[in-house]
């Protein structure tokens, strides 16, 4: 079923409209929560109550402009509020809940089929910058996720975060500004 036909049938209170939408967005709404929350628990639950709350307020959705922006712009925002509400930080190298296996966090972000040498030189690397990416903000986070990870303008992120384009440049310079400094302490520098 295409895209406007999923929402004309959640307009109608249709389920199988939502289904549909789930089945597109739910891998790219998981990833971008997990990016922001840096947990994968509270990244589904964000991602789950995005697809409820795009049910409950389609009627708010214009057909005439894209459906991925006006959702992903109410995940970016969940998982930021998410985030700031949870009090406890997790490490990327703890096991993931319920994994009997002991996968961590930061081997679900990696390549599945990464060669040995491949994953040994940038081990150290991957490390570093996720610590550093620890001590961002949300809002310096969610910003660096739009950019670098689904690949927006300033003016996309600026629609997306509903803040002015010059409010997204300055986070995303912030956000550069303090990375760079705190990969610098942690002992990385390009060569």
């Amino acid at each position: 079923m295409n895209q406007k036909t999923a929402i004309k049938r959640m307009k109608r209170g249709d389920l199988s409209g939502l289904e549909a939408l789930v089945r597109r967005y739910e891998v790219e709404a998981v990833r971008t929560a997990f990016l922001i929350t840096r947990d994968r628990a509270l990244a589904e639950d964000v991602a789950q109550s995005a697809f409820l709350r795009a049910y409950q307020h389609i009627d708010q959705y214009d057909q005439d402009r894209p459906f991925a922006p006006w959702f992903m712009r109410s995940v970016v925002n969940a998982a930021i509020q998410a985030t700031k509400r949870r009090q406890r930080e997790l490490s990327l190298d703890e096991p993931v809940p319920g994994s009997d296996n002991g996968v961590t966090f930061a081997a679900l972000l990696t390549d599945s089929a990464p060669s040995p040498d491949d994953e040994a030189e940038h081990a150290d690397l991957r490390q570093k910058l996720w610590d550093a990416l620890e001590q961002l903000t949300p809002e310096q986070r969610a910003t660096i996720v739009l950019r670098y990870y689904l690949d927006y303008s300033d003016d996309e992120i600026a629609v997306r975060l509903s803040i002015p384009p010059g409010t997204v440049r300055w986070r995303l310079h912030a956000a550069r500004k303090h990375l760079q400094g705190l990969l610098w302490r942690f002992g990385w520098n390009e060569e």
